[in-house]
């Protein structure tokens, strides 16, 4: 590993450990998942001051994060992709292209990123949005090699939408580990997976990505259950979390971000973080 992607990565994984709260949700084109996000500035402020690790955007959100003045802001990472998957309603064309085509890791580079992220897709009857997926990674390992940025690889096993219903995750555990053992044929750096059906069985996931593994949070729920989940994911190997819409659809963002960063790098149980959560804020 280069000496410049060991420095990046010494600023995104603290202890080897990570809490990254995503909110690159705009690029969906979905209005549902907007909710929380219409003032991004206000929320960055908010979320900056909470102090998790990292803080997930897109290229023309990045700024509202690297211009701030001084040291000890949360580290960047730039998402790279974008697709319709996420839709309510299921396309004629599923797709998946890079924002910048010319040079992809290139902006990442300028706003001083910690890492990239980048799809894998895998829908039911969709070889094609695949095929894309995996012609993105193999642009963008080559990059993340010339610049020495880490690859983070986000592999998606999702389940057909049945009528009204969007694509929806698909938490059996062996296609997650066989498209975590892709992610890292293909190089990735770190891994940020969904969680398995029985958290149970999130260490075989671990065992496939060979590499740091982030648990991706999805849509949101009720705190308790997230908590009392994440403390398994956790004790299974996971290094740490990517949630989005279960901490700024929350009452109070911050409170999550102290729970789940005690969980993360303190060890807290997931009654004692619910219990923590509680004495900051409005409990769900």
């Amino acid at each position: 590993m280069s000496t410049d992607k060991t420095a990046r990565l010494s600023r995104l994984l603290h202890n080897g450990r990570c809490l990254d709260i995503a909110l690159d949700h705009g690029v969906c084109n979905e209005p549902t998942f907007l909710d929380g996000l219409e003032d991004m500035p206000a929320v960055l402020d908010k979320l900056v001051a909470a102090a998790p690790d990292a803080i997930q955007l897109n290229l023309g959100q990045a700024d509202l994060l690297q211009h701030r003045p001084g040291r000890g802001r949360p580290a960047l990472v730039m998402r790279l992709d974008m697709g319709n998957p996420y839709n309510a309603t299921r396309h004629r064309a599923m797709w998946a292209v890079l924002q910048n085509h010319d040079d992809p890791v290139l902006p990442a580079v300028q706003m001083d990123a910690a890492c990239v992220v980048v799809n894998l897709f895998m829908l039911p009857d969709e070889p094609e949005l695949f095929r894309q997926c995996v012609q993105n990674i193999a642009r963008v390992r080559a990059d993340c090699d010339r610049y020495g940025m880490p690859l983070m690889i986000e592999p998606l096993v999702m389940q057909a939408p049945t009528a009204g219903s969007r694509y929806s995750v698909d938490g059996d555990a062996e296609k997650i580990v066989t498209l975590t053992r892709l992610a890292r044929e293909m190089g990735a750096d770190i891994v940020k997976a969904d969680p398995t059906s029985d958290p149970a069985d999130f260490h075989r996931v671990v065992q496939a990505a060979r590499c740091p593994v982030l648990v991706r949070g999805g849509g949101r729920e009720d705190l308790q259950q997230v908590f009392a989940r994440s403390r398994v994911l956790l004790d299974q190997g996971a290094v740490g979390m990517v949630y989005g819409r279960n901490v700024y659809q929350h009452a109070n963002p911050s409170g999550v971000v102290a729970a789940l960063m005690a969980m993360i790098h303190r060890g807290l149980g997931a009654e004692a973080a619910w219990r923590l959560y509680e004495t900051g804020g409005t409990a769900d």
